[in-house]
């Protein structure tokens, strides 16, 4: 996932403000956006503690009281659509929501100066299009009445107007705090000649039937994502603009879509999971990982690659993250392998590759979502990704070893047995964290959704009692990133099922259905073209909004081919893995090059090796589905 950093924020935001003094009317916008933080980011902590809470009690009064409390999925869904929008606006403020910034990076400030004020004007002609449609939809959910805590859905739904009102907000204040109001009204010219002319083009594109999507979903779409605006916003645009110039459809439409895109109850793993992930790292239970394999395997030549995969695999079986896991695992290894000789470039391709390789170990986030859209079981999935993860490793092991035969190890002390007994000891409780998550979810004792919070209660307890490194005082800022993260994807997954739906409304959806089915070759040949769009759809739109989006469609497909669920899932996973780590589009590529510090271009000829030893492992999984079908 592509999420900018609140430091890289700051350095883009410095950069676009004028070289003179802030002027009055920006100084009192700096005052009302750092008033804005506070009323968005405390209640957002506050939220994700709520939902941990209200989980953790429903997994103790089912499963140790034998008395399951009717209301807490229901409150837990009504909080957390809340969560999804006041993390949404705080990632507007950070600069954090998911993006395309290839294009950027290759201009000068000046022309990055205007992309940016271009991808502020999309951000504001989304919310201010949504509005309307927002009010609209809270009304009519006032209707309704929830069955447990007999309350109108009004509350719930009320959630995207505020949200939608308050991004408005932050996109004004930062207009003025970046002094980029004359690019603004630039970037507003060129979209209200965009507009007229598909005002003036909508009689031949009504008659063209579904050959009009071209314009609005495969050009538009396309068009706002390299240009850098958010992946989400695109999506959004997109699908207002053809539902309200090519449908009669109420636009109101479009926020149902988007509240049943983000408030799938199985979703809310997703901000717990992150916010465990970034507990792991503050609580040393990723170091004493590492600080183990690094005892075991550390003295070989290549040692310390092998314990980054290892450690890798491990932790992501944690976090369920990979930015989490990049950010675990890359402070504590890379500055000494860099000591022992390994070049900076070197280190990022295998950074990025191990991460492709852990996308399939549960709790992966892109697992859950993959689940909540096709209806796969997760549990199935959970069990279904270990070896394929596992097959990926050693085929990364392979490339480690060959180029690692000449590396010098004779400095390097071979860790002692008393030394590698107690690493033992030492990790043991964090080895066991995944063990726990896994046995939960397979056994029943809970779900998908509430295993997450018996992980964050676990980290905390053990980070206490026997690690002793627990900081009170990092808690909020780490609850504030949770919700930040979190609000970036969810947001992602709303605009993204609304966009699904008009796709399938027009009946596009089954017109792909076809063309896929009539692929030569069958099911290998299906399965074959499945690796490449969805590796393509991988480095172009990421993971989640690409399995949002085609997941729905192309699953059916694969059932009718006789192909497991399960095993196409992890195959598209895989397959999506190599496109988000793969230069020179892979977004998780970038996100690697920055956590390591290391520039891209020093770090794009070492990936090819690492890249093709997991297409090999993919192929090889697609050929052998048992490997992905443990125990069905």
């Amino acid at each position: 996932m592509s999420v900018s950093s609140p430091d890289v924020t700051a350095i883009v935001g410095a950069s676009c403000l004028s070289a003179d003094a802030p002027t009055a009317l920006q100084r009192a916008a700096g005052r009302l956006n750092r008033w804005l933080a506070v009323l968005t980011e405390v209640p957002a902590a506050i939220l994700v503690v709520a939902e941990i809470a209200v989980l953790f009690t429903g997994v103790v009064f089912r499963y140790g009281l034998n008395r399951p409390l009717v209301w807490s999925d229901e409150l837990a869904s009504v909080l957390f659509l809340w969560l999804c929008m006041l993390g949404a606006v705080i990632a507007q403020r950070r600069g954090a929501h998911m993006r395309l910034r290839a294009l950027a990076a290759s201009l000068n400030e000046r022309w990055r100066h205007r992309l940016e004020a271009f991808s502020t004007s999309v951000v504001a002609l989304f919310v201010i299009e949504i509005i309307a449609p927002a009010l609209e939809y809270t009304t009519d959910q006032a209707m309704i009445t929830t069955p447990a805590l007999n309350m109108p859905d009004s509350y719930r739904a009320l959630a995207i107007l505020v949200g939608s009102v308050l991004m408005l907000l932050v996109v004004l204040l930062q207009v003025i705090e970046r002094t980029i109001g004359r690019e603004l009204l630039a970037s507003l010219a060129i979209m209200g000649v965009v507009a007229l002319g598909l005002w003036l083009a909508e009689p031949v594109l009504s008659t063209i039937g579904n050959w009009n999507l071209l314009v609005f979903f495969g050009l538009i779409v396309p068009c706002l994502v390299i240009s850098g605006a958010p992946i989400a916003i695109a999506f959004g645009v997109a699908t207002l603009t053809y539902l309200g110039m090519m449908t009669d459809m109420p636009l109101s439409v479009v926020v149902s879509r988007m509240d049943e895109g983000m408030s799938t109850l199985v979703l809310l793993s997703i901000p717990l999971f992150i916010f465990l992930g970034l507990l792991i790292e503050m609580t040393g239970l990723a170091a004493v990982m590492v600080a183990l394999l690094s005892a075991l395997v550390g003295h070989l030549r290549g040692g310390l690659s092998y314990v980054l995969v290892g450690a890798m695999y491990l932790v992501s079986g944690i976090s369920g993250s990979k930015a989490a896991d990049m950010a675990a695992i890359a402070p504590v290894l890379l500055p000494e392998m860099t000591r022992r000789g390994k070049e900076p470039g070197d280190l990022i391709g295998l950074l990025s590759s191990s991460a492709a390789m852990a996308e399939t170990i549960p709790p992966s986030i892109v697992l859950i979502t993959v689940g909540s859209v096709t209806g796969v079981s997760i549990a199935g999935l959970f069990s279904g990704g270990l070896l394929p993860a596992a097959l990926g490793a050693l085929g990364l092991v392979a490339v480690i070893f060959m180029r690692s035969r000449k590396d010098d190890v004779g400095e390097v002390r071979r860790a002692s047995g008393r030394e590698i007994g107690k690493a033992l000891i030492v990790a043991l409780p964090a080895l066991i964290l995944p063990m726990v998550i896994r046995w939960a979810v397979v056994s029943g004792v809970a779900t998908a959704t509430e295993v997450s919070s018996i992980g964050i209660v676990y980290t905390v307890l053990m980070s206490l009692v026997i690690y002793r490194r627990f900081h009170w005082k990092r808690c909020g800022p780490l609850l504030v990133e949770t919700a930040s993260l979190s609000g970036a994807i969810l947001i992602i997954l709303g605009t993204a099922t609304a966009m699904a739906w008009a796709l399938t409304q027009s009946g596009f959806s089954a017109q792909l259905a076809a063309a896929m089915a009539g692929v030569p070759g069958g099911r290998a040949g299906f399965l074959a073209l499945s690796i490449v769009v969805f590796a393509i759809l991988g480095s172009v739109l990421e993971g989640i909004p690409a399995i949002v989006l085609f997941g729905p469609l192309l699953f059916p497909v694969a059932a009718a081919f006789g192909i497991n669920q399960i095993h196409y899932a992890i195959m598209v996973v895989l397959s999506m893995s190599l496109g988000l780590f793969t230069p020179p589009l892979g977004i998780g590529f970038y996100q690697a090059c920055a956590i390591g510090r290391v520039d891209p271009e020093k770090a794009m000829h070492a990936c090819w090796p690492y890249m093709a030893a997991l297409l090999i492992a993919a192929i090889i999984v697609a050929c052998v589905p048992w490997l992905a079908l443990p125990g069905f």
